[in-house]
């Protein structure tokens, strides 16, 4: 059963690559929404490949694989080649900033791509690994962003505005947040997993409340409601690791000045 839900994500990231290019080959935008689309349900079975691993303890070598091959296919490239040819393509203009513009674009997809590459490569060699702010003991976090997340963020913007981006300005902020994506996914900052939440234990009436507001929302307002969480994830492990310079920093400075005082 695993394994479905792997190959359903193969299914959906070829789904996704295909789309992106029969927008770019028919200019009708609508194929860059379905492509996000494609993305959004892939990030959703991803997560449940996992836990339905678990729960029937059907976990193997192989499904490990073949889900990291899968997540290349779809988290990687799809969202890679849907975030230049949606973002980047469309710019008109000056024809030498425009090809300056289009090298960027490649460079900054390929980073992206490989960026992602690199983290299910760490992931899949790593034990236990532990990240540079490690959290409370009792709880699950990735070490980095991991990479579905990242191809969240980039469906969930097109999603919101499938129509491809046509300003240079508002094209070289989309590159600066894929590099910002692609270098969260190799930090090694602290990102909560949601592993702890199983559907085989008792949960509290707020969980319940939370999800279910969760999912009222994405019904009735699915394009801001989804970027709202995507974002809010993405920037959580910045946040996290801010705070966490931030607390020492003050711990230090009531260590000094706590030092100061008694030697006065």
């Amino acid at each position: 059963m695993p394994t479905l839900f792997t190959s359903g994500n193969i299914f959906l990231g070829f789904l996704s690559l295909m789309n992106s290019f029969e927008g770019v080959r028919t200019g009708d935008f609508s194929h860059y929404a379905t492509a996000a689309k494609a993305l959004g349900f892939a990030v959703f079975f991803d997560g449940l490949d996992g836990g339905v691993a678990r729960m029937t303890n059907t976990t193997s070598d192989f499904g490990r694989e073949l889900d990291s091959l899968a997540d290349v296919i779809t988290f990687g490239i799809a969202p890679a080649v849907l975030a230049y040819v949606w973002g980047v393509l469309g710019v008109g203009g000056d024809g030498g900033l425009r090809g300056h513009l289009t090298s960027a674009g490649y460079f900054v997809a390929f980073f992206y791509l490989l960026c992602g590459a690199v983290r299910l490569a760490r992931f899949n060699v790593q034990t236990n690994p532990m990240p540079k702010n490690p959290g409370r003991p009792d709880r699950k976090y990735f070490v980095g962003m991991a990479i579905p997340a990242g191809a969240a963020m980039v469906a969930a913007v097109v999603f919101m505005d499938p129509e491809p981006v046509k300003s240079f300005t508002l094209s070289v902020s989309w590159l600066v947040l894929l590099v910002i994506i692609g270098l969260l996914m190799v930090s090694t900052w602290r990102y909560p997993s949601f592993k702890q939440l199983g559907f085989s234990k008792a949960r509290s009436p707020l969980f319940v409340l939370i999800v279910g507001g969760a999912a009222m929302l994405i019904a009735n307002w699915p394009q801001p409601a989804l970027l709202a969480m995507a974002s809010a994830y993405v920037f959580s492990g910045i946040a996290i690791r801010v705070g966490g310079i931030v607390r020492r920093y003050k711990r230090s400075r009531d260590s000094a000045h706590l030092a100061e005082h008694q030697i006065g």
